[in-house]
């Protein structure tokens, strides 16, 4: 499998790159020095220039995003916002379209890095928990428009890239009291890659934080 990671020099993107290679996948693991992927010229090219190291393109996973920065909904500014959009909605819906006749030619697979800031509301990330709800959106969009070749699927991570120091409090939000790790998202990306089965939904990875009734990240 000939592999694109985008946001691929990052603690999630590069577990995913070294989870596939270590699967035998070829990838390209891209970073920000890579392209602005907000720009949509500059997605495209990322994608061809990906396409042509490889032979081809198998899978496409979007894990780069940008803008996740904590501030009162009063105090966030345009450029907060189109921070947070820029990557995350307008970056993953550019790159899918470039990416789509390559996947398309190999019946392959996109899988967006989602978050699941995208189903809960945390005031103190508002624009972050927009951006991610589109991105959700776009995964069950394009797996509808680019159906039956390509299969699109989320992944949703909850706490699995914490600040040290944070592990504790960040492990009380979960139901199995403790983080998880950027390979625990890995795994559920090399699981999509091969089940061909499963298309137009997300898995999600949070040791059940979504069903923990505290209050919500950044309440």
């Amino acid at each position: 499998m000939r592999a694109l990671v985008t946001g691929g020099t990052g603690r999630v993107g590069s577990a995913i790159a070294r989870r596939l290679e270590a699967a035998g996948h070829a990838v390209v693991a891209a970073g920000t020095s890579d392209g602005d992927l907000s720009r949509p010229a500059e997605a495209r090219a990322l994608v061809e220039r990906a396409a042509g190291d490889l032979g081809g393109l198998d899978l496409l996973v979007q894990a780069a995003g940008a803008g996740f920065a904590p501030k009162p909904v009063e105090d966030v500014t345009e450029a907060d916002w189109d921070a947070a959009f820029g990557v995350t909605a307008k970056g993953s819906f550019f790159l899918a379209q470039a990416a789509a006749p390559h996947l398309r030619e190999a019946h392959g697979v996109l899988v967006l890095i989602e978050d699941v800031a995208a189903y809960q509301p945390w005031p103190s990330f508002a624009a972050h928990c927009a951006a991610k709800a589109a991105q959700a959106m776009l995964t069950r969009v394009l797996a509808r428009a680019l159906a039956p070749e390509i299969r699109v699927c989320g992944v949703a991570p909850g706490p699995v890239a914490v600040e040290p120091g944070q592990e504790e409090r960040r492990a009380a939000e979960t139901l199995l009291r403790r983080v998880g790790s950027p390979d625990d998202v890995a795994d559920a990306v090399l699981y999509l890659a091969g089940a061909g089965f499963v298309t137009g939904t997300s898995l999600v990875v949070d040791g059940g934080r979504l069903l923990e009734s505290r209050r919500g990240h950044g309440a």
